[in-house]
């Protein structure tokens, strides 16, 4: 899967899954449903880890500016923002190509490269850990409870 791919199924879902979220809110504060936040509120918490990941990996192997990889994580926190985001980039070529580290054409430069390439040709290993990574962040973050409750 190439990233332009991989990032625009992501970037869609996180968009999605807002949506989740929000009707989950109304569900909560219009209905009662006590439920239906802890639902909306999961899925879009374990898609907004895995778009954080994509856009990382994706923004060491294309290269991506500082400013252009932070704005990356910054448009999961904003509602519907991921999708904009995505076509941005996909506009200015910065998702064109495959994978430059997947292949051993290149030499990956510093250990974020290397972490990336490696992920890149092991990818089920690399799916393998990351979903494991993302789990345990998200039980964390299950027990922390909600956001809301965090600093009260």
């Amino acid at each position: 899967m190439t990233p332009r791919i991989l990032y625009k199924r992501l970037a869609l879902a996180e968009m999605v899954t807002w949506t989740l979220l929000i009707l989950g809110m109304i569900g909560k504060y219009a209905f009662g449903l006590e439920w239906a936040t802890t639902v909306g509120g999961s899925i879009h918490g374990f898609v907004f880890l895995c778009y954080a990941v994509t856009t990382v990996l994706v923004w060491v192997d294309k290269r991506w500016s500082f400013g252009t990889g932070v704005l990356g994580l910054a448009s999961a926190i904003i509602p519907y923002a991921t999708y904009p985001f995505e076509r941005s980039v996909e506009k200015r070529g910065l998702l064109d190509g495959p994978w430059r580290l997947g292949s051993d054409e290149e030499s990956p430069r510093g250990v974020h490269e290397k972490l990336v390439a490696s992920a890149l040709r092991s990818p089920v290993l690399a799916l393998i850990v990351t979903v494991v990574v993302v789990a345990v962040v998200f039980s964390l973050l299950l027990l922390a409870g909600p956001p809301t409750e965090w600093f009260s």
